[in-house]
């Protein structure tokens, strides 16, 4: 078990690059278009640069409000003489299917960018065999007072964009927390060591645009205060992805070839922490010491609610080794705790049926207390292998406002008068009432929230389509 810093009800863990930041402010943006809003206000309203990582890029995204494509808003923020830096994903070989909504280089993604302007400066990166680059980071006017960043699971992808209570099939549901105060500097920090090492930054083709070329400097000093949250950035990263570990501010060096899996050591640390209510949205749920630290919550009594993809992408070999079986039958076991409710989402379609929401957010609240809020999925390749970062988050003021605001979404209801474990009930009992009127053929549900069970999860399809 990593050690703890500091000592709390509520832990961090000292396993990772950077350390815990006092003094700042966390705001969750709920869904694509209103996120994307805000990420378009901040870019309009920055002075100096917008920096940028990237996993997919669908060639249909468009930004809310007829503002163009994201390369039509950063051409003219780099028109407006700021630094534009986009780090993309680029697939290997063994990710190639990906590469339909990645933009990895190819010679229209040339042309988009010529189309943009040198202005607009690019360097590609892979990941570790058969992995992903998959951080979705927006840092605005680094190193100024005026500095903000997002963080989260959105991806330029058009599905982000509508409207969860009013869901067409193929829709998403997401989330960013927008970050500001102390930890920026290490938001700001990840995104240089990502930048200076790029994979393909010595590959003809690797780099594009007049800054394509250049190194940045590491950020010197924190910035101000901001708020009452304390956070720390986490990460997962391959071993072998960096050389240099350079200190973060005012922090200690590290081993940067040792790769860092703070992430999922993050997720186990808080579940086996949570008193009274865990609330957990993935896109996934697949490995084994989740599902353990789940159990373990359960066991003490703890409320848990589990938001899934009401319809999952699961291949038919999902349960073709005893090793997978065996996984499949102690996570279905979790449906036999009472304080356990398995949910997904569904939106009122056009033609008065319900559809799918996809879940892809990547967010657990615990105890109205603690958050954490990123890229990773509940996977192997998120938790082991790509290149992901998170925000894990302390502050009662700030995860209960999260709470209530996810809630206000999925079950129609506020729930400002009820602790954590209590509104974690009022959602299972939305969730069941909305079940048992799914199985009815009706489609009358207060919010957007259903019960499933993982006993089924995955070999059927919700009745939904």
């Amino acid at each position: 078990m990593p050690r703890e810093e500091p000592t709390t009800a509520h832990p961090f863990v000292d396993s990772g690059t950077y350390r815990v930041r006092e003094g700042n402010s966390a705001r969750l943006l709920v869904d694509g278009e209103p996120a994307f809003r805000r990420v378009y206000e901040a870019i309009e309203a920055a002075r100096a640069s917008v920096w940028v990582s990237i996993t997919f890029m669908w060639p249909s995204f468009v930004m809310p409000d007829g503002r163009g494509t994201a390369l039509d808003v950063l051409a003219r923020a780099a028109a407006r003489g700021l630094d534009v830096r986009l780090i993309f994903w680029r697939p290997d070989d063994e990710t190639a299917s990906l590469r339909t909504n990645a933009f990895w280089g190819a010679p229209e993604h040339l042309e988009q960018l010529d189309a943009a302007g040198t202005g607009v400066s690019v360097r590609w990166d892979r990941a570790q065999a058969g992995h992903c680059q998959h951080q979705k980071v927006w840092m605005l006017d680094a190193g100024l007072p005026s500095q903000v960043a997002f963080m989260g699971g959105i991806n330029l992808n058009p599905h982000s964009l509508a409207a969860p209570g009013h869901a067409g099939e193929g829709q998403n549901h997401d989330v960013y927390v927008e970050l500001a105060g102390p930890c920026l500097a290490d938001v700001q920090h990840d995104f240089v060591q990502r930048w200076n090492e790029a994979s393909e930054r010595g590959v003809p083709g690797g780099t594009r645009g007049e800054r394509g070329g250049e190194d940045l400097p590491y950020p010197t000093a924190l910035p101000a205060c901001a708020g009452t949250a304390a956070v720390q950035v986490q990460r997962t990263v391959a071993a072998g992805k960096y050389t240099v570990g350079r200190a973060p501010v005012g922090w200690r060096g590290f081993d940067a070839g040792a790769g860092e899996r703070t992430i999922l050591r993050q997720y186990v640390v808080a579940l086996g922490a949570a008193r009274s209510a865990v609330y957990l949205e993935n896109q996934y749920v697949e490995v084994p010491e989740i599902v353990a630290a789940l159990r373990g919550a359960l066991e003490r009594g703890v409320e848990v609610v589990l938001l899934l993809p009401a319809n999952p992408a699961l291949s038919s070999a999902a349960y073709a080794t005893p090793e997978r079986r065996a996984f499949f039958a102690a996570r279905a076991a979790l449906d036999d705790f009472p304080n356990f409710t398995l949910t997904g989402l569904a939106g009122l379609g056009g033609d008065g049926k319900r559809k799918p929401v996809y879940v892809h957010s990547k967010l657990m609240l615990v105890d109205d207390a603690f958050a954490l809020i990123g890229s990773a999925n509940l996977h192997r390749f998120s938790l082991f292998g790509n290149g992901e970062s998170s925000a894990a988050i302390r502050s009662p003021e700030h995860v209960g406002a999260f709470r209530r605001e996810l809630f206000e979404e999925h079950i129609g209801l506020g729930t400002a008068d009820l602790d954590a474990a209590a509104a974690l009930r009022e959602f299972g009992r939305v969730a069941r009432e909305n079940a048992a009127r799914l199985a009815a053929g009706d489609a009358a549900w207060q919010g957007l929230a259903f019960r499933m069970r993982f006993a089924t999860y995955g070999l059927s399809t919700t009745g939904l389509i």
